[in-house]
């Protein structure tokens, strides 16, 4: 009802589109202010006719015109500084607004995502994680566990059985026979010298018999 009478609300104005036409009229506002400024400069060099010409009142008469085009040219001035002022404060304005609603938008996201993840379900989902872990232990051990004629040997035994071995070996190593040296030469007593070489080799062989026995 109140639409049918009122006629729709207003939609709220374009930051942007404020701007470009605040531009538009400064834009627009300089130019008149240049067209002043170049008939102010005119009516002065016509005043300076007239003076030359020795006419007084159309002198006087440029100079009031001039002074007109000042005072527009003045107000003009105020008119662009306004622009200025307003265009400032809605830059700033336009600032402000964005960086609030980038906060609110972080705050949003925030908040969304702590619904998302709390701390119940961080818990939750650790203690999921242990417990898979642990049972990834449990299938590990259970899958290294010797099955079959594997699992039906003794440690105890094997491990005794090898000492055996080694102390089999170790008394193998003892029999073993010693390495046998060269013998030393026989010392012939000084002034007795053998009869034939024959006789000096028995004797050396008798030697060596004598002390392989000791």
């Amino acid at each position: 009802m109140f639409t049918r009478i009122f006629g729709k609300p207003k939609q709220e104005t374009n930051a942007l589109a404020t701007l470009d036409k605040l531009n538009e009229t400064l834009e627009m506002l300089e130019k008149k202010e240049k067209v002043l400024l170049k008939k102010a400069a005119g009516e002065i060099e016509k005043a300076k006719e007239f003076t030359k010409a020795k006419n007084k009142r159309a002198a006087i008469q440029c100079l009031k015109r001039k002074r007109l085009y000042e005072q527009q040219i003045e107000q003009l001035g105020n008119f662009q500084l306004r622009i200025h002022d307003q265009m400032i404060m809605l830059e700033g304005a336009k600032a402000t607004t964005e960086t609030v609603d980038a906060l609110r938008t972080g705050a949003a996201a925030m908040k969304a995502m702590q619904k998302a993840v709390n701390i119940d379900d961080v818990d939750k989902t650790m203690d999921e994680i242990n417990e898979q872990t642990e049972n990834m232990k449990l299938i590990q051990e259970a899958l290294s566990t010797p099955i079959g004629a594997a699992a039906d040997f003794d440690e105890d035994e094997l491990e005794a059985e090898l000492e055996e071995l080694e102390g089999a070996e170790l008394e193998e190593q003892l029999l073993q026979p010693a390495t046998t040296f060269p013998a030393a030469p026989i010392r012939v007593p000084a002034g007795r010298q053998p009869a034939n070489k024959v006789e000096d080799e028995d004797d050396e062989l008798a030697e060596l018999q004598r002390e392989m026995a000791l």
